[in-house]
Parts: structure tokens; sequence; C-alpha cells
């Protein structure tokens, strides 16, 4: 776990003072590999689309397993969790869209907090601005970095790809989606506890239970409980701040708020793993 940390925060490092790096996450070369198989089946892109790439992968790990005194490994990955990391900058999307010049630019920046892929236009208003960001960021951000600490690299490649897939239209389809949810069950799940300790309690708890009870059992793939407390606690945080209650619905409000919230759960997340690094250490 002291290798997770270390290389989460050495990834966190270079997307802030070296952001253009960002440009070296290039998946040009799977979607090569998807369009050799010959097969637009979800089952087929699932089963060796993804399952080569992350075999491979798991190989490499094995390989690299104790060389140089296990260095060779841990640059290995750090090298894939960033390049699983992202892959656009969410922090600089953001950043774009509030320092746009005009209504029409802030719209258009907006879009970059969708999936790619995603064709449905995001509406610049609070609650769209919102679930967005909380999507985007379980996605670039909390989505990899738990399959990272549980499987490893190819855990963060294993996400990233299935992500991928699922947004692509050719492929998308029931398995696609479910797998892709599957996926981030858990990592949402401990977003939202993350969240109702560095935020509001009440408001998330209170929010996420009756999500739950309203229509969807507790163990339903579907992620809207992310939306719906993400709006919850934007809204309990900005009426709670010192003279912004009257900008509540203030879009750009909401979306700075909103980024603050994740950048919370970020440090709860990491808090924890250290935690736990601590505990092995003196244990």
């Amino acid at each position: 776990m002291a290798t997770v940390l270390v290389a989460v925060l050495l990834v966190l490092v270079v997307c802030r003072f070296v952001p253009d790096l960002a440009h070296l996450r290039i998946f040009s070369w799977w979607r090569v590999w998807l369009d050799r198989l010959g097969s637009k089946s979800a089952e087929s892109a699932l089963a060796i689309g993804v399952g080569a790439p992350v075999l491979l992968c798991v190989l490499l790990q094995w390989v690299l397993h104790g060389r140089l005194f296990g260095l060779s490994a841990f640059v290995f990955a750090v090298a894939m969790l960033f390049y699983c990391w992202g892959p656009r900058d969410l922090e600089r999307d953001v950043e774009a869209v509030e320092k746009a010049p005009d209504s029409e630019r802030r719209t258009a920046a907006a879009q970059a907090l969708r999936p790619d892929g995603q064709s449905a236009a995001l509406p610049f208003e609070s609650e769209a601005l919102v679930a967005a960001t909380f999507d985007a960021a379980l996605k670039r951000w909390f989505g990899v970095l738990f399959w990272f600490a549980v499987l490893g690299p190819a855990g963060a490649l294993l996400y990233r790809l299935v992500q991928m897939l699922a947004c692509m239209p050719e492929y998308a389809g029931e398995r696609t989606t479910r797998a892709a949810a599957v996926l981030d069950w858990l990592p949402a799940h401990l977003m939202a506890l993350a969240l109702a300790l560095a935020s509001n309690f009440d408001a998330v708890f209170k929010t996420w239970r009756d999500w739950h009870a309203a229509q969807h059992g507790y163990f339903d793939l579907d992620p809207g409980f992310l939306d719906a407390i993400a709006r919850a606690s934007v809204d309990a945080d900005v009426a709670a701040g010192d003279g912004y209650a009257q900008d509540v619905h203030s879009p750009l409000v909401a979306l700075d708020d909103a980024l603050v919230l994740v950048r919370r759960i970020l440090v709860v997340w990491l808090t924890v793993i250290a935690l736990i690094v601590l505990a092995g250490w003196f244990g």
C-alpha cells in the first residue's frame, strides 16, 4: 500500500506541474487492436480486446517484480497509473469553463466534462455541471485509483479500457455498460462515504438512503446516487458559505464547489491509504 500512496502522489504532482505530459496518454494502438479483431461484438471486445492487453500488463508486472530491488516494478506502476489517469485533466477542464470570456464559449468548454464519445450536450445548469464533475472525477480519478490499489497496474488498465469501450458506439450495449458499471460500483460508494465525511454528513447520507429506497436496491449498479448526493452536498455547502447563499443556483459557483468537494474526497482517500501504511509499519 505504501507503493500505491507514493505512486498516486507522484502522478498528482506530475499532473499538477507538468500537465502537457497528458498528450502521452495515447490509446490509438488499442483502437487498432480492436479493429484487427474483425468483430464488433461486445463479448469479443471485452474478452480479447480488453483481456489481452490486461493479461500482457499482468505478465509485465510479474516479470518486473523483484528486479532492481523492486525499482523497475515501481516505475512501471507509476507510468501505468499516469497513463490511465484522466485522460483529460479535470481541474484544467473546470478552469477552462470558469475562465471562458463569454457564455457561448463557456457552454462549449463545459462539454469537455462529459466522457469521450457521449453525444448528448451538457446543459449549462448547476445540477448538470455538478453531476458531470462528479462523474468525471469517478472515471478520471477514483475508479483508476481504486482498481490500481486493488490489482496494481493491470487494475488501472482494466478500468480505463472498459470505460473507453463502454463509450464507443460500435461496442456500446448491455454487456459493456454493465461491465463499466460493475467497475464503478465500489469506487462510487467509497466516494459517497468520503463525501459524507468531508462535507455535510446528514445531507449526503439522507440523499443516498432516500435515492436507494425510492426506486433502487442498495446493490443496484446504477450510479445515479452519486449525482444525487453530489447535488445535495453542493447545495448544502454553498448555502452554508459566507455571503454565498444567494448564489446557490449559480452554475459557476456550483461548479467551483463541486471541484472543491472532489478534491476533499481525494484527500480523504489519500489519508485513509496513509493510515493503512502507518498501521502496517507500526503493526
